[in-house]
């Protein structure tokens, strides 16, 4: 057998002139979940697919998964502030929760869990994610209000126990007001949520209805991180009030569209896209219906969250 020896000038510009073969990565399923309401505000769970349009980064996109009332799995992380100043409320927000959680897991998929966080100055996971009512009801009790509101954290830290759940994921977040001790910022909040594709539904208790008694600043946060991910806002006063807010968030999960796309034509950046979704008639969009849906995704997200 003869062996041939090349110069090595000769391999190199015969290996710059070959065509070697393109990798190209694969496309992942980007999920959406939609609630749509008209114009009084009450729930539309019955539009069909073709009313519904998404663009990703500019771009109109195929919609490959649709279904409306969706009952993927449902991961809620319910956090409560026990600050100082909601001290004398607990009992009766404890009270709410309770009803609330216990409604949410004897309806849906079988696989619907929760897990409960407290935070003040700091935020400790009451009870990690599970189905069982008696573990629930032990994680709440004997709770006290004291010290500041690290909001922010509250909601980062959840979000990453949220990341690696399957199915859709939510943050509620029942809080009388802003944070004032958090290390992570806004803008950290806002990106765990996205990272775990978790929508965040606050619940404000509002003891105090004029503005100066109020944290306006904190409100217009938790309006800012609902409606980038896809939540909503709520405001209430306690007890009955507040068992009714519990009563329509519980039937907004349950009237979620879920809609997939594979990204075509976006340019692969490996950081934050855009995305928009909206409502179709005669192929115009409907000014009279509003969804909601978070305002998109981290590229990097898709390989890290389950399915």
């Amino acid at each position: 057998m003869k062996k041939v020896f090349v110069p090595l000038g000769v391999l190199a510009a015969a290996l710059a002139h070959a065509q070697l073969p393109t990798f190209r990565a694969e496309v992942k399923l980007v999920r959406l979940l939609a609630t749509v309401t008209d114009e009084t505000g009450q729930l539309v769970g019955s539009l069909p697919k073709e009313q519904f349009r998404v663009w990703d980064s500019g771009e109109p996109q195929e919609i490959s998964v649709f279904e409306r009332s969706t009952e993927l799995p449902l991961s809620v992380a319910l956090l409560l502030d026990t600050s100082g100043s909601t001290a004398k409320d607990l009992p009766l927000e404890v009270a709410s929760i309770r009803r609330f959680l216990r409604a949410l897991l004897l309806e849906g998929n079988s696989k619907d869990a929760t897990a409960l966080y407290a935070f003040n100055y700091q935020t400790i996971q009451l009870c990690p994610f599970t189905r069982r009512q008696g573990r629930i009801d032990k994680a709440l009790k004997s709770l006290k209000g004291e010290a500041g509101t690290s909001l922010y954290d509250a909601i980062h830290f959840a979000a990453g126990d949220l990341e690696l759940r399957e199915g859709r994921k939510v943050v509620v977040v029942v809080t009388d007001g802003g944070d004032t001790t958090s290390v992570k910022s806004f803008r950290d909040a806002l990106k765990g949520t996205h990272l775990a594709e978790a929508a965040v539904y606050p619940i404000l208790i509002q003891p105090v209805k004029n503005e100066a008694g109020r944290n306006i600043g904190g409100e217009n946060a938790l309006s800012s991180l609902a409606r980038g991910t896809g939540g909503k806002v709520y405001q209430a006063s306690l007890g009955a009030a507040l068992d009714r807010v519990f009563e329509q968030l519980l039937a907004d999960l349950r009237t979620q569209y879920l809609l997939g796309y594979y990204p075509k034509h976006v340019p692969s950046t490996h950081g934050f896209h855009e995305v928009r979704v909206e409502i179709l008639e005669d192929g115009q969009p409907v000014t009279k219906l509003r969804v909601s849906a978070r305002s998109g995704y981290y590229e990097d997200s898709l390989n890290r969250a389950p399915k």
